[in-house]
Order: C-alpha cells, then structure tokens, then sequence
C-alpha cells in the first residue's frame, strides 16, 4: 500500500513539472529582441534580394500592371506599427502617407515591437485585395485604437497586403 502511495505522489509530481515546463513556453506577446541593423525574421532576406527591393509606389504601379498580385518581390519601408499582442503583422509607411499591412507568412514567425521606426525591407508576395469590415476592427483592436475609430470602420476597403517571408533590418 505505502508502495502505491509513493508511486501516485511520483506520478503527480512528473505530471505537475510537465505541465509547468509546457505552459512556461508558451509566448505570451511579441518576440523580445531590439531590431538591430542587419537582424532578419522569418526566412530573412538575401543580399541579392534586399539590392532589389522596390518602393511601395512602385509596387503599387506593378499591381496595377501585372494584374493584382506579384510574387516574390521585395520592398524597402519604415515600419510604423506593429502588433502588440505577438507581432504578427506590422505597418509600412507609404509615400503617399498611406499604410501597407503586412502578415507573415503561414503566420510562421513573428518579430519584436522594436521594430517600429526601423527601415526594413520585405521578401514576399502582394496583391490588391479587399479587407472587410470585421477584418478592419480586428486589427484596429490589435493595435489598441480608441474605440471611436474602430466604430468609424463601416466600409470593406481595397488595398495592397503584403505576406512577408522574411524580414531584414537595414536601417
């Protein structure tokens, strides 16, 4: 019987640490990190790639020409915003005052906040594509925007989303 008892209260104690060791792993909130020069997230980008990288007018014109989606582009922008909740998207900073979405790719990585006001550029994919109004809010949530300005999103908008397979800070 004390065998017994010895054995449960074992049992229950590898059980308990499992547990702890599982749940201390789980993120909670962006990556820490400071976004230095040259840091890169995800699949990062090649020196080859980042030579090329376009500016988001650019991308916009190519859109526009090659018929709403452009695969394997790079781009080259200040990021403006970053998810609070796990850096899961981030915003671009356009010529025209405008903001690019960014989402990364099979929601595969995820980068620091630190990355705001840091120039980086972008491998990925764009396309021209319309986001509902749901979507909108949520993200305006994400973004721990007042209230007022989640409730003004009443209308789907089109605009170019960029799905980023890598990240590289450059400045």
């Amino acid at each position: 019987m004390k065998f017994k008892a010895i054995l449960f209260a074992a049992a229950v104690s590898v059980s308990t640490l499992a547990f702890a060791q599982e749940t201390s792993q789980k993120k909670f909130g962006p990556p820490a990190g400071n976004a230095l020069v040259g840091d890169a997230y995800g699949a990062g980008v090649a020196s080859t790639v980042e030579s090329k990288a376009i500016s988001v007018e650019k991308l916009s014109k190519k859109l526009k020409k090659d018929n709403k989606k452009v695969e394997n582009v790079a781009i080259k922008g200040k990021v403006i915003d970053v998810c609070d909740k796990k850096g899961c998207w981030l915003t671009i900073q356009t010529e025209d005052d405008s903001q690019l979405f960014v989402k990364m790719k099979d929601y595969a990585f995820f980068v620091p906040t630190a990355l705001k006001g840091k120039t980086v550029v972008l491998d990925g994919s764009a396309e021209r594509k319309v986001t509902s109004v749901d979507e909108q809010k949520h993200y305006a949530e994400d973004a721990k925007k007042p209230q007022s300005e989640i409730d003004a999103i009443t209308k789907p908008k089109e605009e170019i989303r960029f799905v980023a397979n890598g990240i590289k800070v450059v400045n």
